[in-house]
């Protein structure tokens, strides 16, 4: 008679990968060594960079800066929809105008661009509103007095930063599903109302991730506002170390600072875009601090 013998049970053996452990031990000790030698070199004078990290001046051109990019964002993202609503036009004048525009602010330097809002007063001295082709003029004045050198980096940046906005809500509104836009006019939808109120919400899971490294990529941009002279974060340290002597701690006083910031701007973007994830996925994935929280509880157990 035949006998039965019980399998013997698997024992699943990890594998094992030494490399990945000399790579990580390899990274720390080259991190180690920069830090050992950041800290310990006397030359960058951390007892200035503490001396200015917090002072007025600093913190005044560092409020300038988040003005500066608050206000541009704004301007760039209220245009880029209107610019990118009209470029999916099928009116080909609005459509063209569109596309000039974004082929424009898109192919001349932003540098460029803030000098010329600054000088502008030498191609128009007077500002005026009122009927064009020789009508009555409503209101008039100087441009040095209306395009101050405040005026003239919003302009720059955020006339700029439309075009770019434009094609990343043009990749949005194209990325949702036609039939939405079928079934919105099925409705009797018109089609602002179904941009509105189908398209663009739909759109803004694509929207959102560029928006994010758009801002940030502004807070940068705003440091060329000092080409023109207007105390923002940078200009106000050049300003400092230019009495001082002081360059290389100054400058890491504004290289912090701009780190903090885009870490801030960093953390909302990511929850934002959680946010507009909601109904992609069946779960959303956990927040930096659940996953603290169930490693923290799996550790204790």
């Amino acid at each position: 008679m035949a006998t039965t013998e019980k399998a013997a049970a698997i024992e699943a053996v990890p594998v094992r990968h030494p490399g990945r452990w000399v790579v990580a031990a390899l990274t720390a000790l080259l991190a180690a060594v920069i830090a050992y030698s950041v800290l310990t070199n006397p030359r960058f004078h951390w007892d200035i960079f503490s001396q200015y990290f917090t002072s007025s001046r600093v913190l005044d051109g560092l409020v300038v800066t988040l003005e500066l990019t608050a206000i541009s964002m704004a301007i760039g993202i209220v245009l880029g929809v209107v610019l990118a609503v009209m470029r999916l036009s099928p009116n080909p004048l609005v459509g063209g105008f569109s596309w000039f525009y974004v082929w424009f602010f898109r192919g001349t330097p932003v540098l460029v661009q803030l000098l010329f809002w600054n000088s502008v007063s030498a191609l128009y001295p007077q500002v005026s509103i009122g009927i064009p082709f020789g009508g009555p003029v409503l209101a008039h004045g100087s441009a040095n007095a209306v395009i101050t050198p405040f005026v003239a980096a919003i302009l720059g940046l955020g006339l700029n930063e439309g075009a770019y906005m434009a094609e990343i809500v043009r990749a949005g509104i194209l990325s949702v599903d036609e039939g939405q836009t079928e079934a919105a006019h099925a409705l009797g939808m018109t089609r602002l109302q179904t941009m509105r109120r189908i398209v663009l919400p739909q759109a803004m899971r694509v929207i959102i991730p560029p928006t994010g490294n758009e801002t940030i990529s502004m807070l940068k941009t705003s440091s060329l506002v000092s080409v023109i002279a207007y105390a923002e974060l940078l200009y106000s340290v050049q300003l400092i170390y230019a009495v001082n002597f002081r360059q290389i701690p100054l400058l890491m006083v504004a290289c912090v600072w701009y780190l903090i910031v885009t870490t801030v701007l960093s953390i909302g973007q990511y929850y934002i875009e959680r946010h507009f994830g909601r109904g992609h996925a069946r779960a959303l994935p956990d927040t930096p601090l659940q996953r603290l929280r169930r490693h923290l509880v799996a550790i204790r157990a």
